[in-house]
């Protein structure tokens, strides 16, 4: 959307927009076009849905409209060779990494989840490999302590937009150098299965942190307590949580202890307050604070620890 609007912003004629089929959402499974398509609409620009570019009417439409350029983001499909040599200045992708660092569909949330300090976005002539083509021109974002995968995506897509803005007249005059990438050095960031959402409670506190962050504001980490799912959707910064184990909550009067010999197993819920829920990770402890409950909304986790059905010891990840 961000790239879409600057460029009809910018004056550039936006000869069709191609975009994935509407999908069902919600209970009611309703078809809901995408945000790129709805901007299209708004502006009166023709927009095409193919379930497959490689289908033989897709490219023969694309040859119909005959474009000069065919800018790609997010799009979620590796362009055929055939479309490729359709705009006679070529196809480009606005990247959201620096590559060749994080090549695939989920370069966002890789790079949040490995505690990246910083990313950014390249654009790059299109090739027929997954984000293998040559760089034209780069940008790099900060990733702070705080930024989610969501945080990133409205920074790395404003981002992109200003270095499209200011890549376009360079390629279309002829003046760019487009870089080759060494691909020696790349690293893959394919999409996220359900699997790699799941929280794994030995590792250490720092790695949680991340990959709860990165999984943020969809679809969310999520654990394993007393035989349900249980979303784990906010977290304290380990780096920065010093106040360990304040009062507990109501329904767990007595405080954990810390000082044992035997360290508790990691999931092991040490204490349950206002300030969250205290769990033993792979090299310490991390303080949940946001969650959500099978079947409700996401809350605090101070909310959830007054409902009383958690307690002092439950185990997280089992089941």
């Amino acid at each position: 959307v961000a790239c879409l609007d600057t460029l009809i912003g910018a004056g550039y004629e936006i000869a069709a927009v191609v975009s994935q089929p509407d999908r069902p959402q919600g209970r009611k499974k309703l078809l809901v076009p995408t945000p790129v398509k709805a901007l299209a609409l708004t502006r009166g620009i023709p927009v095409l849905q193919p379930e497959r570019l490689r289908h033989s009417d897709a490219v023969d439409e694309l040859r119909r409209i005959a474009p000069d350029l065919i800018v790609t983001a997010a799009y979620g499909q590796i362009l055929p060779k055939t479309v490729l040599e359709i705009p006679r200045f070529g196809c480009i992708n606005v990247h959201a990494s620096l590559l060749p660092k994080y090549r695939g569909g989920a370069p966002i949330q890789h790079a949040v989840r490995n505690g990246e300090k910083k990313t950014g976005v390249t654009i790059m002539y299109m090739a027929e490999g997954m984000d293998t083509g040559d760089m034209i021109s780069k940008v790099e974002v900060e990733i702070g302590r705080d930024d989610t995968s969501g945080s990133m995506f409205i920074k790395l897509a404003q981002a992109g937009a200003q270095l499209l803005l200011t890549t376009l007249p360079k390629l279309i005059s002829g003046v760019v150098n487009a870089v080759p990438q060494p691909h020696e050095e790349a690293t893959y960031a394919p999409n996220l299965k359900r699997e790699d959402e799941r929280i794994n409670w030995t590792q250490p506190s720092e790695a949680i942190y991340n990959l709860v962050r990165s999984l943020l504001p969809e679809p969310g980490a999520f654990t394993m307590w007393s035989g349900n799912v249980l979303k784990v959707r906010g977290c304290a910064d380990p780096s920065d949580d010093r106040e360990w184990g304040v009062e507990s909550a109501v329904s767990n009067p007595a405080p954990a202890k810390r000082t044992s010999i035997n360290q508790p197993a990691p999931g092991t819920v040490l204490a349950l307050s206002e300030r969250g829920i205290e769990v033993v990770t792979g090299d310490g402890r991390l303080r949940v604070t946001k969650v959500q409950p099978a079947g409700k909304s996401a809350m605090d986790a101070g909310a959830f620890v007054r409902g009383g059905q958690m307690k002092v010891g439950d185990k997280l990840g089992e089941g």
